[in-house]
């Protein structure tokens, strides 16, 4: 049959072109790596889910308390319906206080910019 052929990585012809070739292999993989998606701010999409979250964690901590009340004592929907709307009115307040802190930011950037300018 034929002769193998076998590389030596002693010779320093072959140790070259293995280290060109790792080279070239590093580099490939760093080119087919995907960017990390890192952004400083908040997209809207987050800021809009982080309020509906807020809100729909008022009205389930308010349901719970009313609920529990209600059977607790043995009342019907008295304390429920007053809970959700404590829940309601909390989740709107944390909201607001969310969405001025999104503003907030926002003008500080943009005051951050002009200066620059």
């Amino acid at each position: 049959m034929g002769a193998r052929l076998v590389s030596d990585p002693q010779n320093p012809s072959e140790a070259a072109r293995l280290k060109a070739l790792e080279a070239r292999i590093a580099a490939a993989k760093a080119a087919g790596a995907p960017t990390p998606h890192v952004k400083k701010d908040y997209s809207q999409a987050q800021v809009a889910w982080r309020m509906v979250i807020e809100l729909v964690a008022g009205l389930v901590i308010g349901f719970g308390i009313g609920y529990g009340l209600d059977t607790l004592l043995g009342t019907m929907p008295i304390f429920l319906v007053l809970f959700i709307g404590f829940g309601l009115a909390a989740g709107v307040k944390t909201m607001l206080r969310s969405a001025n802190e999104v503003q907030e930011r926002r003008q500080a950037e943009d005051a951050a910019e002009k200066r620059d300018d």
